[in-house]
């Protein structure tokens, strides 16, 4: 049988990647989209209207999908967005539009997915984190906590409906070559700032570990792998050697020594 998998945020980066890679082996793939029209030539993927700041828009969507296919076999929830700023000066409102892109509007679709699911009696639910959401990372501290937060929800999540034959896994990505960068919400680079040199430093190094990233396609072969597996974890990674790497050591070293280490990356 033909899986049918919904992605969120189909039409650009990793999710385009995915979607397009999924359509040609053998998936029957749904999209969203905050303006399908714009990308409904994208090869083999239908997209459907979806905005994860309107959390309502989320209900139409999954009965469009399951009207159109009948069943939803996959979600994989990978939508989300970038943010930068020190804490201090950040703008709370960016914060709270943050976290509605990253959490909130996750949240939305998927508990619109479950009952669906929970009526087959199967599915499988995959949350897009970051392996910047497993620390707290100078000037990225915002989006550390919304997919910290995307993380841990998820564990719990997992725990409650698994008697219900629905799985739930997390794939935490590191940098790829995406446009991620120009999708990112900014905090100013204030000249008057006592954070201006700091943070300078901190989004140039950000922006050129995105333009030195993996493939997406990497990617986009991880969530196969992950879909057609007996067996999972709760946990899975992808991106480069030294930033999976990072995790192990924050987990063997003394707080303060990693804390050193990440402090003298991004020149703090």
């Amino acid at each position: 049988m033909t899986k049918v998998v919904l992605i969120s945020g189909a039409s650009s980066g990793l999710g385009k990647a995915t979607a397009s890679y999924l359509a040609k082996h053998n998936y029957r793939v749904f999209g969203t989209s905050r303006d399908p029209e714009q990308h409904k030539n994208q090869d083999k993927c239908e997209l459907l209207y979806f905005d994860l700041n309107q959390p309502q828009t989320a209900g139409p969507l999954v009965e469009q999908l399951i009207e159109k296919a009948g069943r939803l076999d996959v979600l994989i929830n990978n939508a989300g967005a970038g943010i930068t700023g020190p804490i201090e000066e950040i703008d709370p409102e960016a914060v709270q539009t943050h976290f509605s892109t990253n959490l909130f509007g996750t949240l939305a679709l998927t508990q619109k997915v479950l009952p669906h699911m929970r009526k087959q009696g199967s599915g499988l639910i995959i949350n897009v984190t970051s392996i910047g959401g497993y620390m707290g990372l100078p000037y990225r501290g915002i989006y550390s906590a919304s997919k910290g937060a995307l993380g841990i929800m998820s564990e719990a999540l997992r725990m409650e409906v698994k008697r219900f034959g629905v799985e739930v896994v997390t794939l935490a990505p590191g940098d790829y070559a995406t446009d991620i960068a120009a999708r990112r919400i900014y905090s100013p680079l204030k000249k008057d700032s006592p954070y201006h040199d700091r943070y300078k430093y901190a989004l140039d190094t950000i922006d050129g570990h995105v333009d030195d990233g993996s493939d997406p396609l990497e990617f986009a072969r991880m969530v196969d792998r992950i879909i057609k597996l007996k067996k999972r974890k709760v946990h899975y990674k992808s991106g480069s050697f030294l930033q999976k790497i990072s995790l192990l050591l924050k987990r063997i070293l003394p707080d303060t020594i990693f804390e050193k280490i990440i402090m003298n990356h991004y020149k703090v």
